[in-house]
């Protein structure tokens, strides 16, 4: 990875994006990109598309900001900024900013705090076509990667996540692939091929364990939040918006509603 774009919005949670950016920058030898995208606040300026001088003043801030955590680090940084905060803007400016980087680091949606609209994130999944580390409001420690956890159903959302990974995957200390069914889910069927992810892990040097696990009470991804937390990991590979049909997507809005750990996801 030598492209990192790192969503700055003048948040109270900017700081911890952006020391986690500078980390994985130093830790890579790779590039950050810090783009302001923030939300209009004065209805005048949302309207004429302008930025407002309360907007002007918080990317005046950010860029400030961004410039001395970059120098401090000695890691190379570009800035960008949105010329206006109207919200369909905003999200479709940085799903198109995400495209040109490697990875983007966003944040967790928020309502008492976020300066942004409440689908970034997920839009930015959907249709930045690059993977997504997002980081959760409540989070302290900028440092990841250390003990990780692959949520695998085997879909191609998860396959796409778990490659997008890779170089995080070959740099943790220990790697779990948790694969968590439903009670009535079929088994897999015996004459299908007998292919195996953590074998495949293996051949790109990701020395990983497997856990398969039944949900029995409190749902799939409530399981696999519990068994992240008590593998003491601290950054979750997933896809996003797999499956058909009215729940699609509703695993991953979940996660991006309560998520505990930062959470890698691909679509």
């Amino acid at each position: 990875m030598k492209e990192f774009l790192v969503h700055l919005d003048g948040g109270e949670r900017t700081e911890l994006r952006l020391q986690m950016a500078v980390d994985l920058a130093k830790r890579f030898d790779a590039r950050i990109t810090g783009l302001f995208a923030q939300s209009e606040s004065n209805a005048p300026s949302m309207v004429a598309r302008r930025a407002s001088t309360i907007l002007n003043a918080a990317a005046e801030r950010c860029s400030t900001q961004f410039h001395k955590a970059v120098a401090e680090a000695g890691v190379r940084g570009q800035w960008m900024r949105l010329s206006h905060g109207d919200p369909g803007f905003v999200v479709a400016e940085t799903a198109f900013c995400a495209r040109y980087a490697d990875m983007a680091i966003l944040g967790q949606w928020e309502s008492e705090t976020s300066r942004v609209p409440e689908d970034l994130v997920e839009e930015v999944i959907l249709q930045g076509g690059r993977p997504v580390l997002v980081v959760p409001y409540a989070s302290e420690a900028p440092s990841l990667g250390n003990s990780i956890t692959i949520a695998w159903n085997a879909s191609r959302e998860a396959t796409r996540a778990v490659h997008d990974a890779l170089p995080f995957l070959q740099q943790a200390r220990e790697v779990t692939v948790l694969a968590v069914r439903e009670p009535d889910a079929p088994a897999p069927a015996a004459d299908l091929p007998q292919v195996n992810i953590v074998e495949h892990l293996a051949a790109h040097g990701v020395r990983a364990k497997v856990e398969r696990l039944v949900d029995e009470e409190i749902g799939v991804m409530d399981v696999l939040l519990s068994r992240a937390f008590d593998l003491g990991s601290d950054l979750l590979v997933m896809g996003a918006h797999s499956g058909s049909g009215l729940r699609r997507g509703s695993g991953t809005r979940f996660i991006l509603h309560h998520m505990t750990l930062p959470v890698l996801m691909s679509n």
